[in-house]
């Protein structure tokens, strides 16, 4: 299972890191993100509502690619798998969460030590995290100068400028964040707005 999460992800730019309140505002914001063009969703468990909001988007918005965030023990992804996620994602990772594999996994690291112990493991995509308060691209750059082969996507404190800097790096194959997704235009069940964002910030990494 480990390497499937490349399949789901290698051609993903942004992951939009979503924390729902409601059930009943999963599927809007799923068709929403899907009509910007945006290809995944990560629903964090920061929530009750959670599972629900996961089991909502993979019944409704099959298109929409929908994976579950915050995910740190072997009960919250036997969960989410059986909710209908297609891959976790957590802020680091444990030997018991390395073991499981119903599901892709994107474990989490932020040292370099991390990042080896990750890639003997055979987990060669990698979440890096918390982005920004870890030294940023400065720091990603010399962690991926001896591992090379090794790709990531850095998520904690991304802006919009910042997720262009990290997406022109060939080791950076994607980027998360929330800094495209307004809580309150959530809440609001403004589709519009949330498609017109999600737009702006595909176009902001896309412009040459």
């Amino acid at each position: 299972m480990k390497n499937t999460i490349e399949q789901l992800l290698s051609q993903v730019q942004l992951i939009p890191v979503a924390v729902i309140n409601q059930p009943n505002q999963a599927v809007p914001l799923a068709q929403a993100l899907l009509a910007a063009g945006i290809k995944t969703i990560e629903v964090t468990l920061r929530t009750g509502a959670a599972l629900h909001a996961i089991e909502q988007i993979a019944n409704h918005v099959p298109e929409l690619v929908v994976g579950a965030g915050s995910v740190v023990d072997s009960d919250q992804m036997s969960a989410v798998a059986s909710a209908g996620a297609q891959y976790a994602i957590s802020p680091g990772f444990t030997e018991e969460l390395l073991a499981i594999d119903t599901i892709p996994y994107l474990p989490g690291a932020s040292t370099a030590a991390e990042v080896m112990h990750l890639r003997s493991r055979g987990y060669f995509f990698q979440k890096f995290f918390p982005a920004e308060p870890m030294g940023g691209l400065a720091t990603l750059k010399a962690i991926h100068a001896p591992l090379s082969d090794v790709k990531f996507c850095p998520t904690g404190g991304i802006t919009a400028p910042l997720s262009r800097e990290y997406l022109a790096e060939e080791f950076i194959f994607a980027v998360g964040g929330s800094w495209f997704l307004d809580l309150h235009t959530i809440e609001q069940g403004d589709t519009d707005a949330i498609t017109t964002q999600a737009k702006h910030a595909l176009a902001s990494v896309n412009h040459d």
